[in-house]
């Protein structure tokens, strides 16, 4: 009976040891707030360059005395990794009660180097420094302390393997591997991405330089194929998916389980100032049709998301394509992490048509073509940034077909151009065959699938698609002499770089991710879009300050 209740009570009081926060502790002391300093990143690394050497090897040194403490209890080989595997799970796992609203995501790296050093005195010998060696030797190939951590973990495996060591030592050596290897999950599917930053590159993070300025922008997949072509980690998909073994649903399925991780950044944008603004690019991989049948799970990524963003640094959150409407248009999300500046780019998304409908319509123009007799379209009318479209074009042709699913609200929306505009005809319809009639069609819905098709539009026709994703079906581009203008599409300044194709043409991005890096940029954090209501002000606002910071709307 002693003997089992020295096997139950010395994992026990490791994983207590491990759990107990003594790095947090001793920063929360200093009046450092551990948020500050990354894990999605690199840890210790982190706090050694924003607190300074005093604190990084103060934690340091904390975390590598638990996992010896830990082990110096067990009586016994076996009972001695038994603790030292306890003393690491607490560490990653801890209970909630000791740290609060702010769990750490640590890697544990020094407390097994603790745990290691203490398994050579406790009958392991050479076999407990040999993942020490395997782990130096791969952080010195590869710059990446998650793959070096599994790399020294799985030489110990084998060496438990090779040694003849009991079942249950060889089943403790793998329960430390895996549990490990669940830990880094996402730092090795970035390294898969390439993504991940290595031992010693720089980490941007808000407020660590002057001329810098770090955000974070949401995206997801618009199509299935974009689910293993914008991150490799899913690779193994495709050829699933292509022989026809999983479905689309199971795919579906599969994507709602993940949380949101970081997939990219954008490097190079530099306004005319000199200040380099940088940005992650994060995804949860949720295809456009789950964002109206879960709303909650949505709302939820995105929450999580904006967490994430937080973590990394990030001082400014964009809400990209179907992000950009869950949680009241961002509403929820910003209530839920109110330390950082959550917006949903929706004042500069209306400024940038503001912009391009001029130029659109003096362009049309100059084609030979009278605008005063035109019949323009605009699709969506019944939502506030194609109604602003239908208000800005109303006075400059001769008719106005107004489509949307809601003729009640059409009809008033419609009453108010009337009045103001006596010599347009305003028709509305929710038929989407009336476009035939239209030279011009403006399209802003928020339909996850194409709404205007071939057979629908003229020839010659203009199309200005505001949608995403797009409203416009890729058939109606081979319809004769139609022109399909993609809205909303903004070049920031610099020289942009990345390695995911946000699918707007080399080097652009959507005003709504603009708006995030002008956000940033300025610091008038005040002028972030939520909810419904986008202030004319902000428009403007946002209009001006592009072109002073240098970013260029595309037509």
């Amino acid at each position: 009976m002693l003997r089992l209740l020295t096997r139950l009570a010395v994992p026990a009081a490791a994983f207590v040891i491990g759990s107990l926060p003594l790095g947090h502790w001793l920063l929360a002391r200093r009046q450092k707030d551990t948020r500050l300093n990354s894990p999605y990143n690199l840890g210790v690394e982190n706090v050694l360059e924003r607190l300074g050497p005093e604190l990084a090897l103060g934690t340091a040194g904390l975390d590598a005395a638990k996992g010896a403490a830990a082990v110096a209890l067990a009586p016994t080989p076996p009972l001695a990794l038994a603790a030292g595997v306890a003393a690491y799970l607490g560490h990653l796992n801890p209970p909630s009660a000791l740290y609060g609203d702010t769990l750490p995501r640590g890697r544990g790296n020094l407390v097994l180097l603790g745990v290691f050093v203490a398994l050579s005195r406790q009958g392991y010998g050479g076999a407990a420094l040999l993942p020490l060696v395997a782990y130096g030797a791969a952080l010195a190939g590869t710059r990446y302390p998650a793959l070096a951590t599994v790399a020294g973990l799985g030489t110990f495996t084998v060496a438990t393997l090779a040694d003849r060591r009991s079942t249950g030592e060889q089943l403790l050596a793998s329960a430390l591997l895996l549990s490990a290897a669940w830990r880094f999950k996402e730092n090795l599917g970035r390294i898969l991405d390439g993504t991940e930053p290595r031992l010693g590159d720089p980490v941007p993070l808000a407020g660590k330089r002057d001329d810098q300025v770090v955000t974070a922008f949401m995206i997801h997949p618009m199509k299935i194929e974009d689910f293993w072509t914008g991150t490799p980690r899913f690779a193994w998909l495709r050829p699933l998916y292509e022989r026809g073994l999983v479905g689309e649903e199971l795919v579906g399925r599969i994507a709602a389980q993940f949380r949101p991780m970081k997939v990219g950044e954008l490097r190079g944008i530099q306004t005319e100032q000199g200040k380099e603004i940088y940005c992650y690019l994060l995804s949860a991989p949720l295809l456009p049709d789950m964002f109206r049948d879960d709303p909650e799970l949505a709302t939820r990524r995105a929450i999580e998301g904006a967490r994430l963003a937080q973590e990394l640094g990030a001082e400014v959150f964009g809400l990209g394509a179907f992000w950009s409407v869950v949680g009241n248009k961002g509403e929820a999300v910003q209530e839920a992490v109110p330390e950082l500046t959550v917006t949903n780019g929706g004042a500069y998304t209306s400024g940038t048509i503001k912009a391009a409908i001029p130029g659109i319509l003096e362009h049309f123009s100059a084609q030979g073509r009278d605008l005063k007799h035109a019949t323009a379209a605009v699709v969506g009318a019944n939502g506030v940034v194609a109604f602003g479209i239908a208000r800005t074009i109303a006075p400059q042709v001769g008719k106005v077909i107004m489509v949307g699913r809601n003729l009640e609200r059409l009809e008033r929306s419609a009453a108010t151009l009337r009045r103001a505009n006596p010599d347009t005809e305003i028709v509305t319809t929710t038929s989407y065959d009336t476009l035939k009639e239209a030279e011009l069609i403006f399209t802003a819905t928020s339909d996850p699938d194409p709404v205007i098709f071939a057979e629908q539009v003229r020839p010659g026709a203009w199309i200005f698609d505001e949608g995403r994703p797009a409203d416009v079906d890729e058939g109606v581009r081979d319809v004769p002499g139609v022109r399909v203008i993609p809205g909303g599409v903004v070049l920031p300044p610099g020289n942009m770089t990345s390695r995911i194709d946000l699918q707007f043409g080399e080097g652009a991005v959507p005003a709504c991710l603009a708006e995030t890096l002008i956000i940033a940029a300025t610091g008038e954090h005040d002028r972030k879009s939520l909810g419904m209501g986008t202030k004319t002000e902000n428009v403007n606002f946002f209009v001006d300050k592009a072109q002073e910071l240098g970013f260029t709307v595309l037509d």
